[in-house]
């Protein structure tokens, strides 16, 4: 690869860009759009929410109120703990949205006419569900306890239950949605404005100019993606600008891993562009070919529904959605203060996943002489 041309080429991408009426009008307005407007307005509904249970009465009555949670619609039982250590580790690993701790001797308690609390920790970095499910839970005990009180002849008193929620205190789901919504911008920036950039050249016949030179296919494709690679972070770096100073969120985390997580997240839209790019005579047929698979990324990915509330084979189509493993990775950075050591499932995924996409863009185009 020769640098010196990539560095003339590059300058002529930064010139056209420039002079382009609507690239520089997208690259301004996208971070503002998102990043101010989306989190004002999106919402979503809570099924599937996981409890982990600390049982310290193990008694009929807990085992009646595990047993009516697990039966729930709304709730699942995925572990019955005999430490609270035991079942916040579930919490952490995404295995459970909340944690319910029946004290020790809670049926005697309840017999001899006082009433313990029963405790109901929320996982926050998910503020709907995790706000929805403790209250679900909260249901679910009092429902039980008011029927088992009933059974004893006796009246059901007030207040059975306290609920403190972890990651996010204040159950914001701004706070939720603000670290997924970059994906909507790499999406944009780094996928699909290369691929109409790449269109556009076959239409106008520039490309076929380009073809007949010594220029290799490496240097050319480069030369198209580097400067959308970059303004990918500099929008990248608006939108956490924007999401500190208007919504007074910044990461918990390391900002390097967010970084991270773009720069991959970037190769990975980058591939994909250049491949849809190559499959497409015109425009028009790219702008549908990319939109079709944005639409199966922002429902797919995690962006604006759970993917615990997802249909089980959803689920499982998941796991080949690359937005998935970058919005778990933005929303453990930002609220949790995850480390690249504790996401390096997510990130080993998208590094494969870039590397899979750009070997498959670099060997659909063809440099025709």
């Amino acid at each position: 690869m020769n640098l010196r041309t990539l560095k003339i080429l590059l300058k002529k991408e930064i010139l056209l860009m420039k002079r382009n009426p609507f690239i520089p009008r997208i690259i301004v307005a996208m971070p503002l759009m998102v990043m101010l407007i989306l989190p004002l307005v999106a919402n979503m509904d809570v099924k599937n929410v996981g409890i982990a249970v600390v049982d310290n009465d193990r008694s009929e009555l807990s085992r009646r109120i595990i047993a009516d949670m697990d039966a729930s619609e709304f709730l699942s039982v995925n572990g019955c703990e005999f430490t609270y250590k035991y079942a916040l580790d579930l919490i952490e690993k995404g295995d459970a949205d909340a944690i319910v701790v029946i004290p020790a001797d809670y049926s005697k308690k309840i017999i001899l006419g006082s009433m313990p609390k029963i405790e109901i920790d929320a996982n926050g970095v998910n503020a709907t569900k995790g706000m929805l499910g403790a209250q679900y839970a909260a249901q679910s005990v009092s429902l039980t306890l008011t029927e088992w009180m009933n059974g004893q002849g006796k009246d059901m008193p007030v207040s059975a239950t306290s609920v403190m929620n972890y990651f996010n205190p204040t159950l914001d789901f701004r706070n939720y949605m603000i670290p997924a919504l970059m994906v909507v911008l790499i999406i944009i920036i780094c996928g699909f404005l290369p691929t109409l950039n790449l269109v556009s050249e076959k239409e106008t016949g520039t490309i076929e100019a380009m073809n007949v030179t010594p220029v290799g296919r490496m240097t050319f494709v480069l030369s198209k993606l580097i400067p959308y690679w970059v303004v990918g972070l500099i929008v990248v770096t608006v939108g956490m600008i924007i999401g500190r100073l208007v919504y007074g969120l910044a990461p918990a985390g390391n900002i390097a891993c967010v970084y991270l997580a773009a720069i991959l997240f970037s190769f990975v839209m980058s591939g994909l562009g250049v491949t849809i790019a190559n499959k497409s005579a015109t425009i028009l047929q790219s702008i549908f070919m990319t939109f079709a698979f944005i639409m199966i990324f922002q429902l797919m990915g995690g962006l604006f529904t759970p993917i615990a509330s997802m249909p089980e084979w959803a689920q499982y189509f998941t796991y080949f959605v690359p937005p998935r493993y970058f919005i778990e990775i933005m929303r453990s950075v930002y609220l949790k203060g995850a480390t690249i050591s504790d996401l390096w499932q997510q990130y080993t995924v998208l590094s494969c996943f870039a590397v899979i996409l750009c070997a498959i863009a670099a060997v659909t185009y063809k440099k025709r002489s």
